[in-house]
């Protein structure tokens, strides 16, 4: 695989970022891409592993170093294939994956991993560019008729598998456009959404219905999926979130994350803004509160927005900034991590409680917080506050949306309150229902939504031919 001794004779490069001051004008993408001789370098960087363990890190299974040796040969178009036979969606996965196939190489024993990652989204974006990325439409049509609630990256990629399999495919979406949290979640910095839309063509033209501004149980019934098809997927996220439970949470400018950020998706794409009330980062001082990827989105936001200050608190304490690689490698070890947003200007704490919102003439204007110790315990006489003009939550979320669908079909649900449902076939506990991705296994990353919807399919095909020639 690539060049036997190209780890030696070139250092990993990465994609470089266009500079702080000149992204934060603006909400477009600002990763720039590699030249091709220098892809054909990292490509070589390759080792010839007797076991490739970022087979087992990447969720999908991409064949990674088939790809990045096709690459080193400069056979982009054949690369291109042989990360499709994975992945339907690598333009997702190669702009907002964390990578766990880099920590799982054995370059990254040295900390140099092969740029994975980067070489991935340098094949799609140029099958693409090349014109490569056809509709796959069967040959044979089955007759049988299947039903995929939620077009996030879980929904996408069943429908998708569905349809190539012959079965006519349609694709339920509450909002007004497909994606999911692809389309509302995830900021137009990370992933500009004609990336979504050339999908979408792609999926309408292999024979996918969509049908948007419609939720399941609200504005039609759930019931009425069961008597008009012959299976059913539940490929929803999981949309409640994890609130904040102290005094004065209900003061204006305490708002979830998911209030905030599809707020300005749909700014950009050109849309009505909702949920209301509409809420703006611009001149004030931000807390958000949750050190995840949520969190992130919630900075980089907040500063395109023209925020004064954003602090990001986290609870837990702080990782090390290296990990001993002795006891992690090849698994996603806990380290300290910067994301992007976070470079751009913002204030981090850890092992921080919120204990109390103030606020006065009903708004926000400063959060009181303490200390915890390393078994989140309070460190009394460690109390501080924050200036508040905006907090935003962004502490996770605890499973899907129950009223609605999930109560009208009284679906049974695992101790976490998720939609039960197995790896091996992924049946509910009703018949010809299945569910797969974030609605089954809590939230999680857009690669694993991807591999769920992709097994889910085979499941369903298998449940309704009997068979399935479908990849698992």
């Amino acid at each position: 695989m690539g060049k036997v001794t190209g780890f030696k004779e070139y250092e990993r490069s990465e994609r470089p970022h266009q500079a702080v001051e000149e992204r934060l004008k603006h909400f477009k993408e600002f990763v720039i891409p590699l030249d091709d001789e220098e892809l054909v370098r990292q490509g070589a960087r390759c080792m010839d592993c007797g076991i490739p363990y970022c087979h087992s890190g990447c969720p999908v299974n991409n064949i990674i170093p088939d790809w990045n040796d096709l690459v080193y040969q400069q056979q982009w178009r054949e690369a291109a294939e042989v990360l499709h036979s994975t992945n339907n969606f690598p333009e997702f996965t190669g702009r907002i994956c964390p990578a766990p196939c880099e920590a799982a190489c054995t370059l990254n024993i040295d900390d140099v991993p092969v740029a994975i990652k980067t070489i991935e989204c340098a094949i799609i974006d140029r099958a693409w560019q090349e014109g490569w990325i056809t509709p796959e439409i069967a040959e044979h049509k089955t007759g049988k008729r299947v039903a995929v609630v939620g077009s996030g990256p879980s929904g996408l990629a069943c429908a998708q598998q569905l349809a190539r399999a012959g079965h006519d495919v349609t694709v339920y979406e509450k909002n007004a456009r497909i994606g999911g949290l692809l389309r509302y979640g995830i900021p137009d910095f990370k992933m500009e959404k004609q990336l979504i839309d050339r999908r979408i063509s792609q999926m309408q033209a292999e024979g996918v219905t969509f049908r948007h501004n419609t939720q399941v149980g609200v504005d039609m019934p759930a019931s009425r999926l069961l008597e008009q098809f012959d299976a059913v997927a539940l490929t929803g996220g999981s949309e409640h979130p994890r609130d904040l439970q102290v005094p004065g949470r209900e003061l204006d400018g305490v708002y979830f994350a998911m209030h905030f950020l599809p707020q300005q998706n749909r700014r950009v794409g050109g849309e009505a803004v909702a949920p209301l009330p509409e809420v703006s980062a611009k001149g004030k001082h931000v807390i958000v509160i949750g050190g995840g990827d949520t969190g992130s989105d919630c900075i980089g936001t907040s500063l395109r927005q023209g925020a004064k200050s954003v602090t990001q608190l986290e609870i837990m304490p702080k990782p090390p900034e290296k990990e001993d690689k002795a006891q992690t490698w090849p698994e996603w070890p806990t380290k300290m991590r910067t994301s992007s947003s976070q470079a751009e200007g913002c204030t981090r704490d850890w092992s921080v409680a919120t204990k109390r919102v103030v606020g006065a003439n009903g708004k926000v204007t400063k959060i009181e917080c303490i200390r915890l110790d390393d078994k989140l315990k309070e460190i009394p006489g460690t109390e501080f506050e924050l200036q508040a003009d905006l907090v935003l939550l962004a502490m996770g979320f605890v499973h899907p949306v129950h009223e609605g669908m999930l109560n009208e079909l009284g679906i049974e649900l695992d101790a976490r309150g998720n939609v039960q449902a197995n790896v091996i076939d992924y049946r509910t506990s009703l018949d010809k229902v299945f569910a797969a991705g974030d609605m089954r296994r809590g939230q999680s990353l857009v690669v694993w939504a991807i591999r769920e919807g992709r097994q889910c399919a085979r499941a369903i095909d298998e449940y309704l031919m009997g068979t399935s020639h479908l990849p698992r």
